[in-house]
């Protein structure tokens, strides 16, 4: 029996084009298996019920990683007849990342198509739905970091389950891994080394703050070179979230 975060990171890599082969190497999870849940996935009866309004049931793991990337590149906006738009900004160059989105939309709200609207440098993700707002009580008027974030309750039950899923959606949105440099003197020798480490800006301090939290949960060190970044360079902490982060591409 797999746990529900197994599934959903399989899932998000079926749909970012890994072979079913590799991901099964990878997590440990029989290609038979792996089948089962790509033919499930988003089979629903009801395309107006809501997980928080209605009876409905709300899937944490992919809604954990799908409020990483709002927090991070997301936002909603009011259309005709109350229904809202949830845009998800990703970077062309990383097209894995732009199937990651999709997959998460989906797994959330598997009722309605999700549509990819190609702008200067970036695409955006996007899905229409009434109750987006009941996903995300962080939306509001102006830019994230110019008003108050916090979670409500039944969402830091979700990430305090999940929060690599957290954390993968917001460094897959406003972060990176890099390969830092720097100088050691050795037997009278200045020597170069480089080192791995990840990187998370964000202009909110209130999202800044559930970074450090959800970070904190996993108990992976980091620390603010700027108010506005966040690094983890340890080895240690790089290591933890190479498991269920990485690269970009």
């Amino acid at each position: 029996m797999y746990d529900e975060q197994v599934r959903a990171v399989a899932l998000a890599a079926i749909a970012a084009g890994d072979s079913l082969n590799a991901i099964s190497g990878r997590l440990g999870v029989s290609r038979a298996t792996l089948r089962d849940w790509r033919g499930r996935e988003g089979r629903t009866s009801d395309p107006t019920g809501c997980p928080r309004c209605t009876n409905g049931k709300l899937p944490a793991p992919p809604y954990a990683h799908l409020l990483g990337l709002y927090l991070g590149d997301g936002c909603l906006s009011k259309h005709r007849r109350d229904v809202y738009a949830l845009r998800v900004a990703c970077d062309d160059i990383y097209p894995r990342l732009i199937a990651e989105a999709e997959a998460a939309i989906v797994a959330v709200h598997p009722s309605r198509p999700v549509h990819r609207v190609q702008a200067a440098g970036h695409t955006s993700v996007l899905s229409y739905w009434k109750h987006w707002p009941c996903m995300f009580p962080q939306h509001g008027p102006g830019p994230k970091h110019r008003r108050r974030i916090w979670l409500t309750d039944w969402q830091r039950e979700i990430v305090a389950d999940h929060p690599e899923l957290l954390l993968r959606g917001l460094f897959n949105s406003d972060g990176c891994r890099v390969a830092n440099w720097a100088t050691r003197t050795v037997g009278g020798q200045v020597k170069k080394y480089e080192y791995p480490r990840y990187m998370f800006a964000n202009e909110s301090a209130d999202i800044m703050g559930i970074c450090q939290w959800a970070l904190g949960l996993l108990d992976i060190p980091w620390r603010m070179p700027r108010r506005n970044l966040l690094s983890v360079a340890r080895g240690e902490g790089v290591a933890r979230l190479d498991e269920f982060v990485g690269p970009k591409s």
